[in-house]
């Protein structure tokens, strides 16, 4: 089973925020689920209901739920091996809007989000899809930033990111369990 976790900050004021690019990408993967693309047996889709620097709590009871639990009883080895079954889906400051990575074993990078998520599991040892949202203009804070609705330009390139990571994402979600 996969696990895919998006990213962001609860409530109707940060709905449409650039850090919540981690719900909407969820958002977009269910609605596009309908058309069976991905097996719900075989795929969780969540949202976590946690602001986002705190996301390692849920993402840790999320990952005991699924993996870790039947994990340990198979020892250490398979406890981290479960975890590259998930994938967390966030906003990047460090890739411009339009821009998207999938990648495996990462840094935070400065995101505190995926830093606590890391110190949560113990390990980097995860899927990461990151959405780029680009940095701050000279003279806006990054915190303030973050939690904005992205202008129109940005938001349409960020919207072709998302577009074009999601059939790289279902095809991630489909591929056996111990591939990298």
């Amino acid at each position: 089973m996969k696990l895919i976790i998006g990213l962001g900050n609860p409530g109707e004021e940060y709905k449409n925020s650039r850090h919540n690019l981690g719900h909407q990408f969820i958002d977009q993967l269910a609605k596009s689920n309908k058309q069976k693309a991905i097996s719900s047996n075989q795929v969780k889709l969540h949202k976590t209901n946690i602001f986002m620097n705190e996301s390692g709590k849920e993402v840790k009871e999320l990952a005991t739920r699924y993996f870790r639990a039947k994990a340990r009883k198979e020892g250490s080895r398979a406890e981290r091996e479960a975890l590259t079954n998930l994938l967390i889906v966030h906003d990047d400051l460090d890739l411009p809007p339009g821009v998207w990575k999938l990648q495996f074993d990462r840094s935070s990078a400065g995101h505190k989000g995926v830093q606590s998520i890391i110190d949560e599991l113990g390990t980097q040892e995860f899927w990461r899809l990151r959405i780029g949202i680009g940095k701050p203009p000279a003279g806006v804070e990054t915190n303030d930033f973050v939690i904005e609705e992205p202008k129109d330009n940005e938001l349409k390139n960020i919207n072709k990111a998302i577009a074009e990571a999601l059939p790289k994402v279902k095809e991630w979600s489909i591929k056996k369990e111990e591939s990298r």
